[in-house]
């Protein structure tokens, strides 16, 4: 069964009870300076963004401000900052910090090396990133109830299971989010937190 809790917070039986997302504040704050620096200036977005060329020519920083500027520009900002700051958050409670930065990043990194090499040479943008915690956030769904004891909403676990299906399929439509997301899942599974222990009352 379901416990009412797992409802209210799915994820709090798995995440510290003190744990705060400041890691996803701070990297949400760069994130957002970048983009408001690129609407104010646009030819910053021409300078930083991914461009296969460019990193031809030894350009390699463009790998990683790639990660902090948008293609979508204000809508595309707006909504990967709603995504980071959910999962972000979400991600930093369940696995830590240093776990954290090696999903957000890691993921992201390779997306951008991927993008580069065969999927999407040109462009920018941070939901790479997020796709990886995505995947990794699955992961932690698909053990939780044999390695946390928390049955989480059927719903979830219908997502969870769903995310590596989609990723394949976004990966074949040469969308350049899949990648990142198996990734994340791949990470997530060797990333686990231990359980949590509860204090009895």
């Amino acid at each position: 069964m379901t416990s009412p809790s797992a409802v209210r917070n799915p994820f709090g039986a798995l995440a510290g009870a003190t744990r705060r997302p400041y890691l996803t504040a701070a990297v949400f704050a760069v994130t957002l300076a970048c983009g408001i620096a690129q609407l104010a200036h646009p030819p910053l977005y021409d300078a930083m963004r991914r461009d296969a060329a460019r990193i031809d020519a030894g350009e390699w920083y463009r790998l990683v401000t790639g990660m902090f500027f948008q293609d979508g520009w204000a809508f595309g900002l707006t909504s990967n900052l709603v995504w980071l700051a959910v999962f972000g958050t979400l991600a930093e409670r369940v696995f830590g910090r240093a776990r954290w930065l090696v999903l957000y990043f890691g993921c992201g990194l390779f997306g951008q090396v991927m993008s580069y090499l065969w999927l999407n040479p040109v462009g920018a943008g941070n939901s790479m990133c997020v796709a990886g915690l995505v995947g990794a956030l699955a992961a932690v769904v698909m053990v939780a109830s044999r390695r946390y004891g928390v049955v989480l909403p059927v719903q979830f676990r219908v997502i969870a299971f769903a995310v590596p299906v989609l990723a394949v399929v976004d990966t074949v439509a040469h969308d350049n989010h899949g990648l990142p997301a198996l990734l994340g899942l791949a990470l997530g599974f060797l990333l686990l937190p231990a359980p949590v222990k509860v204090a009895q009352e």
